[in-house]
């Protein structure tokens, strides 16, 4: 053994078991119980350390591999109400720290990123630019929906915003988005309120339908917005990216872009909205996801 070394093993006995007058002993100030062994050489101090360092490694081994095949082996209804508790209790927090006023970061515009294509489900089959049309359910004061064409949204307010798109998968890009606020959208065409008979209370918020249902034209993709989340002032239309048209494989004419959710939220290729008093459907819900999917 090293002088250093011998120096450093008597430190620790002294500070193991120090004197009773030294206040600033260690074991005194945590309060420990002192014990100290007997002296042993090196070769005894090795073994000693390898037998509790494999007695540690086999025991940690052995209780991830319980849990780990208890998990495989649990029945998937146990497997998805645990992960279904979780996500509700993210929800719950995540919508306790919401406002409307806190912001995502925007960035300059020479930060755009190359872009990239992820997900085609409701796309699969090709549409007529041209003639696509917006239905709009659960309007104030209608019982059937409204049809709106691309020259109807664009007629509304133009706004642009340079963020972070985040994939669930792990990855993100900074896309430049041009569109339509959803709330400008929302303030335009009145979704309907929690009592129905009082259409004048439209402008209100929390006096709202608390969801809205997004589909793309063939229902083959289909995802749920809580109101506040769609309503943040960074939840946009979008029929422009990067300073050009939406391209169909990135949901012309036509798509939900924000940086409050996921990719999984941001609907290409919309087809219907709708303003609703029940909990939608969610494409990737169905398959274990969560629905709220913020961040």
């Amino acid at each position: 053994m090293s002088d250093d070394k011998e120096v450093l093993f008597e430190k620790v006995r002294e500070l193991r078991n120090g004197d009773s007058s030294d206040s600033k002993n260690t074991a005194k100030i945590l309060g420990e119980k002192r014990y100290l062994s007997e002296p042993v050489d090196a070769d005894t101090a090795r073994k000693e350390m390898f037998r509790r360092s494999l007695r540690t490694f086999l025991i940690g081994g052995a209780s991830a591999a319980v849990g780990f095949f208890g998990w495989r082996w649990m029945p998937n209804e146990i497997k998805y109400g645990i992960l279904r508790r979780t996500f509700e209790f993210n929800e719950k927090v995540s919508q306790l720290f919401y406002s409307p006023s806190r912001l995502s970061p925007e960035f300059p515009r020479d930060h755009v990123s190359p872009r990239r294509v992820n997900g085609f489900a409701g796309m699969e089959k090709e549409i007529n630019l041209a003639s696509w049309t917006l239905s709009v359910g659960g309007l104030a004061g209608r019982s059937d929906d409204l049809v709106l064409n691309l020259d109807d949204i664009k007629a509304l307010p133009r706004t642009e915003m340079v963020t972070e798109l985040k994939c669930i998968e792990g990855w993100s890009t900074i896309v430049h988005w041009a569109g339509v606020r959803f709330s400008d959208f929302a303030a335009r065409y009145l979704p309907k309120t929690i009592d129905d008979s009082r259409p004048d209370i439209a402008n209100s918020p929390e006096k709202l339908v608390p969801y809205v249902s997004i589909t793309t034209p063939d229902n083959g993709y289909f995802v749920g917005w809580d109101m506040p989340s769609i309503l943040h002032p960074q939840t946009l239309l979008a029929y422009e990216m990067n300073g050009e048209p939406l391209l169909p494989e990135h949901g012309a004419p036509l798509r939900i872009a924000s940086p409050t959710k996921y990719g999984i939220k941001q609907i290409k290729r919309i087809g219907r909205i709708e303003f609703t008093a029940e909990r939608p459907r969610d494409y990737w819900t169905e398959s274990g996801y969560d629905w709220y999917s913020g961040h």
